[in-house]
């Protein structure tokens, strides 16, 4: 019996076009069903991401576009969607907005673990519908060329799909496209064939391989949709080089990420954690449990040194934050043309760091060169950042500028401790004057500004003040 189903989904299979969807009858669409995928009742039948195996990967798998639908009246039982006869399904509205959720390549054929989170979380942002667009059947398969030349069909498929939804009354400017690593590209080719006019393209740390040094037209690129936002998470890998939106975020400058392990016997977790942390990054931003702020700048060099903190670009907006509403910026982004945003992440949830402003004004009378230490304490709580990224210059009447970031965001602010680490250790220990020390609320203005006025240090010992109002009269 189990052969005869499996010869049954092949056979059937095998008509299909690679651009057209050839309906399955009832009886071939559960034999077709992976493993999970039953009936929940005999008056209901939830379609679920096609779940394969290695064995698949290893033989390779044959294109095959599946459309599974979600919204608020079904987030947790997706149905399938005929590709050509939509009215078939009555929960699809296309009066609404609609996202389309494209996977990458799947090199164990198992459905994507973020997929469900996603899908739930797009559904809270507003009333839409939520289409995961499972290719699993193309990308699973251990030859990534394989899976790379799969996208350009699927686009086909995808685009004919849209093709169909706007003949029947739905807006291309309503559609956003969601890509993680190979699906960014794959949306980027459905956008190119319908020449710019799709709504939003989300790309989550593009593909690198086998795009690298690709042209626009065999790629991602902004002319790909009205408005293409970018994250890169794993650029020195998996993830692609560059910028490919009309606004790029690189998240701990694009590459290595906080928390990923750092050599090869970590298994496979050495492999996709930093490639991965772009989605779970965008679901943090969706779930709003971390407040991602992207600095324009032109390197993450510049950025951690402090020299990218302003956002009078936006005003009377922030800076741009990463996540679903872009509304705020969208004008002033497609104005810029293609803007860079830098931040800096924690290791684990909720990734956001607790960022300052540090100004210092030095009058010592010898020349130091030195990393900072601060400490911010909060009754018997403290956080510290070290600021070592390059040795900063201490001298007379000296102006520094320095950006720190925590990993906790500890309030109220009750004392702060600092040390100038010069690395001095068998010579007498130099003094420092800063005449002023000023640390600004970056992403949380309503804080006050906390300063100290007129206080001498020495050198590699901790010093800890309590922070004064920056009163005008002390400037």
């Amino acid at each position: 019996m189990v052969n005869t189903a499996k010869n049954l989904c092949e056979a059937e299979k095998s008509k299909r076009s690679k651009f057209i969807q050839v309906p399955l009858g009832k009886a071939s669409l559960d034999a077709c069903r992976a493993p999970g995928q039953e009936q929940s009742s005999a008056a209901e039948s939830c379609d679920n991401f096609t779940d394969l195996d290695l064995s698949h990967c290893l033989m390779g798998t044959s294109l095959y576009v599946r459309l599974l639908l979600y919204t608020r009246a079904n987030l947790r039982c997706g149905r399938e969607l005929s590709h050509r006869r939509l009215a078939s399904q009555p929960l699809f509205d296309l009066g609404r907005p609609t996202a389309f959720v494209i996977h990458g390549y799947r090199p164990t054929g198992a459905p994507p673990i973020w997929i469900d989170h996603l899908v739930q979380l797009l559904a809270e942002q507003e009333d839409i519908n939520v289409i995961v667009v499972d290719w699993n059947r193309g990308a699973a398969n251990l030859n990534y060329f394989t899976a790379v030349a799969n996208t350009w069909q699927a686009a086909h498929n995808l685009t004919s799909f849209i093709t169909t939804m706007q003949e029947e009354g739905a807006s291309l400017s309503s559609v956003h496209l969601i890509g993680v690593s190979l699906g960014a590209h794959l949306a980027g080719f459905v956008g190119a064939n319908l020449k710019g006019r799709i709504g939003r393209i989300t790309a989550l740390d593009p593909a690198g391989p086998m795009f690298t040094g690709a042209t626009p037209e065999e790629r991602l690129d902004p002319s790909d949709a009205m408005f293409v936002d970018v994250l890169h998470t794993d650029m020195n890998s998996f993830g692609l080089n560059g910028a490919h939106g009309h606004i790029d975020y690189y998240a701990n400058g694009g590459g290595d990420q906080p928390g990923c392990p750092k050599t090869i016997f970590s298994g496979k977790s050495y492999f996709v954690c930093d490639h991965q942390r772009s989605v779970f990054l965008f679901l943090c931003a969706l779930n709003q449990t971390c407040s991602l702020t992207g600095y324009p700048c032109a390197s993450y060099s510049d950025f951690v040194d402090g020299r990218c903190l302003q956002c009078e670009a936006f005003k009377p907006a922030p800076c741009p934050m990463l996540g679903y509403d872009v509304s705020r910026w969208r004008d002033t982004l497609l104005r810029l043309g293609q803007t860079k945003v830098f931040f800096s992440t924690t290791a684990t949830l909720p990734y956001r760091k607790a960022s300052y402003r540090v100004d210092m004004v030095t009058w010592n009378q010898y020349l130091r060169w030195g990393v900072v230490y601060l400490r911010l304490h909060s009754g018997r709580n403290y956080t510290e950042t070290r600021i070592d990224h390059k040795l900063f210059r201490f001298e007379q009447y000296t102006s520094t500028r320095l950006l720190a970031q925590f990993d906790e965001d500890l309030q109220p602010v009750q004392k702060i401790s600092m040390r100038i680490s010069t690395g001095n250790v068998i010579g007498p220990r130099y003094k420092i004057r800063l005449l002023r020390i000023r640390l600004t609320p970056l992403e949380r203005p309503e804080r006050p500004v906390m300063c100290r006025f007129d206080v001498i240090m020495e050198e590699n010992i901790d010093m800890a003040f309590r922070p004064l109002p920056c009163d005008s009269s002390h400037v």
